[in-house]
């Protein structure tokens, strides 16, 4: 964890645009609390596009129920 840069939770507080850089710089920034770290940031990356994941597998076919469906039918609709 040595390239790791660290940060204060004061810095977050008062800093975050500069943290925020780092940040979209590809960086991760360890939180420190009393000089424990207590989170650590790391840089955000696109998500698959699930979406179009589903159309790929599925084409244009409709499901007759939706997930949330098929597992309250089969819970007892608890």
């Amino acid at each position: 964890m040595d390239s790791v840069k660290t940060a204060t939770v004061r810095d977050l507080r008062y800093r975050f645009s500069e943290i925020e850089e780092r940040l979209k710089r590809g960086e991760e920034v360890a939180i420190r609390k009393r000089s424990r770290i207590v989170a650590e940031l790391v840089p955000y990356t696109d998500y698959p596009d699930f979406a179009a994941r589903q159309k790929e597998i599925f084409g244009e076919r409709v499901m007759p129920l939706t997930f949330a469906e098929l597992v309250g039918r089969d819970s007892g609709g608890r």
